[in-house]
């Protein structure tokens, strides 16, 4: 059967030729040990970033490059020249959707906090308190970016990983895609728990479902490049109207 005839619709799915890397073999073969060390680097890189002591954003460059570059550097090794198929040449269609998708995500995130907040409560994210200084607010944007690349690998790599696993025990692949869209998503969303102060509800249904909307731009396209441009306009449009709202209070 081609892959075409196993895809989800043209609302999800572009009917482009374009397929998941590794989960099936193509182009190489990701020994399940190998997936396991993979996930294992992804565990490694935000407890670094997590614990890693910074003072400032500037300080904060360093956990965030390394909470990035640590699964990267493991994915490399095990997939070597192939290791780019996660991305794919992006095109001013792709760019269009990074601004798409961001747009969705922030209304869904909007719609869904609301609520929440209304049921549950809510915590602040706390990342831009204490901006001051041009340096600062460089570093800041500079830094999120980095680490917003590492969020994208940090459920990216799993959700190929969950793939892998689901193509092996005999799933269909449109089972596999939302086995692994809806773990990773929870994946996520259980490593925001310490940013939210442990708020499951916050934690798991609006990070979690503003994980699902993300995760479908990379489903959608095939391109980690297109989920992590559509995450860093989300969030700066969201961290840029926290700084301006503090310097107008101030």
């Amino acid at each position: 059967m081609s892959t075409d005839a196993r895809r989800y619709g043209k609302a999800i799915e572009r009917q482009d030729g374009r397929d998941f890397p590794f989960y099936d073999g193509e182009p190489i073969r990701i020994p399940a040990w190998q997936w396991v060390t993979i996930i294992v680097a992804c565990v490694a890189g935000i407890t670094v970033l997590s614990f890693y002591p910074a003072a400032n954003n500037i300080q904060s460059l360093v956990p965030r490059f390394l909470f990035t570059a640590i699964m990267l550097a493991v994915f490399i090794v095990f997939t070597k020249r192939h290791w780019a198929r996660i991305f794919q040449r992006t095109t001013a269609r792709d760019y269009g959707a990074m601004v798409l998708f961001a747009i969705g995500n922030i209304i869904v995130t909007f719609t869904v906090g609301i609520i929440v907040k209304a049921i549950f409560g809510s915590n602040a994210n706390t990342a831009t308190d204490g901006i001051h200084g041009a340096g600062e607010i460089v570093a800041f944007y500079v830094g999120t970016a980095i680490q917003l690349l590492g969020e994208e690998l940090f459920t990216i790599l799993p959700f190929l990983a969950v793939m892998a696993l689901c193509h092996r025990i005999g799933l269909t692949r449109t089972q596999g895609i939302l086995i692994a869209w809806l773990a990773t998503a929870i994946w996520f969303g259980a490593a925001h728990l310490p940013t939210y102060g442990w708020n499951f509800a916050q934690a798991f249904l609006i990070i979690g479902v503003a994980r699902l909307v993300l995760t479908l731009a990379y489903i959608r396209t095939k391109n980690i490049a297109v989920s992590t441009g559509a995450h860093i306009i989300n969030d700066w449009v969201l961290f840029t109207g926290a700084i301006i709202g503090a310097a107008v209070s101030t």
